[in-house]
């Protein structure tokens, strides 16, 4: 049988007061009571206060107890303020400006076209004569002729002259805003049978009845979405030149998306064509001392000191004559023409075993000129938690890296590409072109997947994916940023050349 000990409550009241006796002994005290034990304290304190608020008179008690409340007050307020700094983990910051022998940064080069055009034709024939019509269209309307007229005077014309399957995907409009209340959407070349070419509203006069001065036209790019409930969605553009390349960027896309990525690196600018001579210091190197890495924006990139295999190279001097010179041939005869409108080498200084993100840190070199880019190299070092909401190597950020496939290090672009990577499969079903695949994940087309655009398109504007992202990704607490001074002149001069 089991005992059950209870304590009654006059066993706690006998022991409350044998403690408060044993106290009372201890300290000598007079009474019992708290009105006897502060009389007591105030009485036999050192501190002044108290002492004259017992044993003085009527004012004087009075002023004491003002005194002592108010230097009491003082006295915890400090007490405050050391326990705030202190649980705030605030830190001091020490800048020191000065040269020192320290690694030579990783240098990545790109051509600012990712592939050859005589490469690629084949692939883009039809969209480039869907373009080149395009660009036809949209010049008459701007001219004031109207749609329909010749050369592309119908659909039948059309669709004998053009492959219209990529066209019927995402297709190009006109928006007609003469009348803001009522605008008119026109498809270029009147495929679209759920009304394009015909009044929004059915209330505005047709296109082609309208002098120039009234019209007011925006090229948008149209995408639908073609489940459950079907819905189409305008990218507007104010100019007709931008509307036309990202069109282009996104029907390109959709196609080289489907060639192995081994064919792609062929279609690029080799390094034994493009790096015509280099030189670190006062040692010869060439296109062999370059690590090759397949970028999708810029094709083919080039990356000296990478650090991969080989320890980084040492700058222990400052001035050009000390750096890397690279003499580039950036061949843009062989551009493709209506995928890039610039001329020049991608260049960007980064940190060894780091992957470059040039879309966001890189810089243009122009041809036909010598660019001479000086450095100023700012090494951050952030303490980790509690002090800042940053992470050493990324392990405890809860997206998975995906650049974890080229071997570099966690930097917050790399986990913000890898976070919309994974929301692009959640939600579309594929990846998109720009950034590597997760396991088991396909590259969106608009064979296998007609509504990648839209999707892409609602998913990339959204805010609060955009959000979730930048509050999931955390800084790196070490990081290395390279500022940049660039000057250029003309090369060769005449006399030279």
């Amino acid at each position: 049988a089991a005992r059950i000990l209870r304590r009654s409550p006059g066993m706690t009241m006998n022991f409350k007061r044998y403690f408060t006796r044993v106290l009372h002994r201890l300290q000598k005290g007079p009474g019992y009571t708290y009105k006897e034990l502060l009389v007591w304290y105030c009485d036999n304190t050192n501190t002044h206060g108290p002492k004259r608020i017992i044993k003085e008179g009527p004012k004087k008690k009075v002023i004491w107890f003002f005194l002592t409340l108010l230097f009491a007050s003082l006295v915890f307020w400090q007490w405050g303020i050391l326990i705030d700094t202190y649980l705030s983990y605030s830190v001091s910051s020490s800048l020191s400006i000065g040269f020192k022998t320290m690694k030579f940064p990783a240098v990545t080069v790109c051509n600012a076209s990712p592939y050859k055009y005589s490469k690629v034709r084949h692939l883009l024939k039809e969209l480039d004569a869907l373009t080149e019509a395009a660009l036809e269209r949209i010049l008459q309307s701007k001219h004031g002729n109207a749609i329909s007229a010749p050369p592309l005077n119908s659909s039948e014309t059309v669709s004998q002259r053009l492959d219209l399957k990529l066209w019927n995907q995402i297709p190009l409009v006109l928006i007609d805003e003469s009348d803001p209340d009522y605008p008119v959407i026109i498809d270029l070349f009147e495929t679209d049978q759920s009304g394009s070419g015909t009044q929004a509203n059915n209330s505005s006069p047709a296109l082609s009845n309208r002098t120039s001065d009234e019209k007011r036209h925006r090229v948008a790019v149209k995408l639908c979405h073609h489940k459950d409930t079907p819905e189409c969605i305008y990218w507007n553009f104010t100019s007709a030149a931008q509307a036309v390349t990202e069109w282009y960027i996104l029907q390109s896309t959709s196609i080289l998306s489907q060639v192995p990525l081994q064919e792609r690196m062929k279609m690029g600018y080799q390094p034994e064509d493009m790096i015509l001579a280099c030189l670190f210091g006062a040692e010869p190197c060439s296109y062999r001392n370059f690590t090759q890495i397949y970028h999708p924006d810029h094709g083919n990139c080039y990356i000296f000191n990478w650090g991969m295999d080989e320890e980084a190279l040492i700058s222990s001097n400052p001035g050009a004559e000390f750096g890397l010179k690279l003499i580039l041939d950036i061949s843009q005869q062989d551009y493709i023409p209506y995928l890039t409108s610039t001329a020049g080498a991608r260049l960007m200084l980064h940190e060894q075993k780091s992957f470059p993100f040039l879309k966001d840190q890189g810089i243009y070199a122009m041809s036909g000129t010598e660019t001479s880019i000086g450095v100023l190299v700012d090494e951050l070092e952030r303490m980790g938690y509690p002090y800042s909401d940053c992470t050493m190597n990324g392990s405890d950020v809860p997206v998975k890296n995906l650049y974890n496939e080229y071997n570099t290090s966690y930097s917050i672009q790399a986990c913000l590409r890898s976070c919309f990577q994974a929301q692009m499969f959640e939600n579309c079903g594929c990846g998109h072109y720009l950034f590597p695949l997760p396991e088991g994940v396909n590259y969106c087309n608009s064979e296998d997947d007609p509504d990648w655009a839209y999707c892409y398109s609602s998913l990339r504007s959204s805010i609060r994916h955009r959000q979730f992202c930048i509050d999931s990704c955390k800084e790196t607490c070490n990081d290395t940023q390279y500022k940049m001074t660039i000057s250029m002149a003309d090369w060769p001069s005449e006399a030279s050349e």
